[in-house]
């Protein structure tokens, strides 16, 4: 499959020669390698965290010996191969998954986590340490797979035999489900333009709008609200909405058997991961969001003390809003006892929050988070009390029963946010940071455009797509620094969403990332992320290989981890210092990945490696 633009290179190679010739040639060519490499610098310490810069021009005569050098190095690596008797061109690859994989989620096996004593709901959070040691596999595709629509078709009518939730459990799954979808043979279809579940949710916007005292749904921006956290979203109809708004909606709901949620979102092409807060903090820094949104969520929110409400207000910006709709406690009676009745169980806990109920409407309260940060010290009773210090570091640490943030340099209103609060990096780094990204991403498509229109010819029904719009909506950035790559997409008016990843012991640029309306999330690349199989159109990585070969990660269990929340016919593009994408190229080759390196040609050590993840057949 795929065009030859990405065929590895091969070699004329007659019977196999006797180990004592391919030893020699061997010790020949890493010869020629020292030698070459005394004149040169190349090093594998990219860091993460840094903002990529670009280099002078090198002389011709030292941009040749690079090409010799890079020509040498990927024929030692052949020769390697044939020497420890593999006797072709490809190094050894992974074999596939069984069939009871295809849905696989590392960490979140739920009976392992029972039987390691985890209960009391525990049993469904995240909990690496018992994965450890499983199988090294490819997770393949269903039997009945199929490559995703192209949006904005693909957010309205999914296959389903790309999700793990059968016709059964779709019509055993209750009336607000039958309304929000209709299965229509190999299809699941979400009405989203003449349907009451249309309708349905853009008067709820509206609604919610009015409750916070604007006009319309349209000026939830001009209120501040840029990026909301939607936890147990549904099928996404409310985010998809939003998105259309130019708001990010993430989704975070429990890992389900079924996939139910977040996979049907992702497969939709809307944000969204496995996330829950029963005994862990989310993966956010304090100060996260200008929303969080609870539309029968399911969660008791004053269980545990309050600790759920307590991590809700610690990822909550300030002057930020909490929504919740629980239509099944709806009370009865009047409007006055209404209020009384529902505010009750959560007025003490709101009051020690510092939270006011700011509007109420038949079943959904909206409460706003203070903006003024000596509201703590003036509270009558203090049995919640303020943290010490800041958690901007949060990386699934132990739920907090105290107040985060409020010695934060971010504490800084919705409502009074500007571009420059935004910042707090050097200016010249920041806009540098741009500057680099908006012309690698005119470069990246470059690359890709040509290959999808050979690769992927217009499927029967479909328009002559407009690349990359028919293969590339979901995508991740693994090192995501400040964002830069996000928002030159979002200049070049691509029609993609980016989930940015900080990785957990890089430069945390989070924050940042975050109050610029962004989807992020901070993750440790030495384990699985929290998603299903198949949720990525794309994943890119500017400096990870590097970052990570001094850390304790497994690079197979980082390029199978790849290749698991990759779709089929997904691409890869790494972008580091020659000598890691070698290493890289290697990996990519036991992952079946079709593979090419990509020299710059700007005098730099910096290389590309582009790749393909080929469509496994059953």
């Amino acid at each position: 499959m795929g065009s030859s633009w990405l065929k590895k290179q091969s070699f004329v190679i007659g019977p196999k020669p006797p180990l004592s010739w391919l030893i020699l040639c061997l010790i020949s060519l890493l010869a020629l390698i020292a030698v070459l490499s005394s004149s040169s610098s190349s090093s594998l310490n990219t860091a993460v965290g840094s903002s990529p810069r670009t280099t002078t021009a090198e002389s011709l005569i030292y941009t040749s010996y690079r090409r010799i050098k890079e020509q040498a190095a990927v024929g030692y690596l052949e020769l390697r191969t044939l020497s420890s008797g593999g006797g072709g061109a490809r190094q050894k690859e992974v074999g596939l998954c069984g069939k009871e994989r295809e849905n696989f989620v590392p960490c979140h096996n739920v009976s392992a986590n029972l039987v390691a004593g985890f209960k009391e709901g525990e049993e469904f959070d995240r909990h690496c340490e018992v994965y450890k040691g499983t199988e090294k596999c490819l997770v393949r595709p269903p039997k009945d797979y199929k490559a995703p629509l192209q949006w904005p078709s693909g957010r309205d009518v999914i296959w389903s035999g790309n999700v793990k939730i059968t016709k059964d459990q779709f019509l055993s799954s209750g009336s607000m489900t039958k309304r929000l979808m209709l299965l229509e043979e190999n299809q699941i279809a979400f009405h989203a333009e003449d349907g009451m579940i249309f309708n349905s949710v853009k008067d709820y916007t509206r609604q919610l709008a009015e409750m916070i005292g604007l006009g319309s749904d349209t000026e939830l921006p001009q209120a501040g609200i840029r990026n909301i956290l939607d936890i147990n979203c549904g099928f996404g109809s409310f985010g998809a909405h939003l998105l259309s708004l130019k708001i990010m909606a993430v989704c975070i709901a429990a890992y389900e058997a079924t996939g139910s949620q977040v996979q049907l979102s992702l497969e939709r092409g809307l944000p969204a991961m496995i996330g829950n807060f029963i005994s862990r903090q989310l993966p956010y820094p304090s100060l996260s969001y200008d929303m969080v949104h609870c539309a029968q969520c399911g969660i008791m929110w004053v269980e545990k003390n309050g600790m759920f409400l307590i991590e809700v207000d610690r990822v909550l910006k300030p002057g930020g809003y909490f929504v919740l709709t629980s239509p099944t406690s709806r009370p009865q009676g009047s409007s006055r006892e209404k209020k009384r009745i529902m505010a009750n169980p959560m007025e003490g806990l709101t009051q020690q929050l510092c939270w006011t109920l700011l509007a109420q409407q038949d079943e959904t309260f909206i409460w706003q988070k203070t903006a003024d940060i000596d509201c703590y010290a003036s509270r009558k009773q203090r049995t919640i009390q303020v943290c010490k210090g800041d958690d901007t570091q949060s990386y699934y640490r132990p739920l907090l029963p105290c107040i985060s943030g409020t010695s934060s340099k971010r504490w800084i209103a919705i409502q009074n946010r500007s571009s420059e609060s935004e910042l707090r990096v050097q200016p010249e780094e920041f806009y540098e940071d741009f500057q680099y990204w908006r012309s690698a991403v005119n470069n990246y498509w470059s690359l890709l455009t040509p290959l999808i229109f050979s690769d992927h010819p217009k499927r029967p029904g479909d328009e002559d797509p407009l690349p990359p719009y028919n293969m590339i909506r979901n995508v991740m950035d693994m090192s995501a620094n400040f964002g830069g790559l996000n928002a030159a997409l979002l200049e070049e008016k691509k029609s993609v969403w980016v989930m940015n990843v900080v990785p957990a012991r890089a430069s945390n640029a989070l924050p940042l990332i975050l109050d610029r309306g962004f989807a992020g999330v901070m993750h440790d690349w030495c384990e699985p992320f929290p998603t299903y199989p198949r949720t990525y159109d794309m994943l890119h990585a500017y400096g990870l290989i590097s970052h990570l070969s001094s850390e304790r990660c497994s690079m197979v269990d980082l390029f199978l981890e790849m290749d698991r929340i990759l779709r089929p016919e997904g691409w890869v593009i790494l972008s580091d210092t020659m000598g890691a994408i070698e290493m890289a190229r290697m990996f990519a080759t036991q992952v079946r990945w079709d593979a090419r390196i990509v020299d710059l040609q700007n005098g730099s050590d910096q290389r590309l490696l582009v790749c393909q993840k080929p469509f496994v057949k059953k």
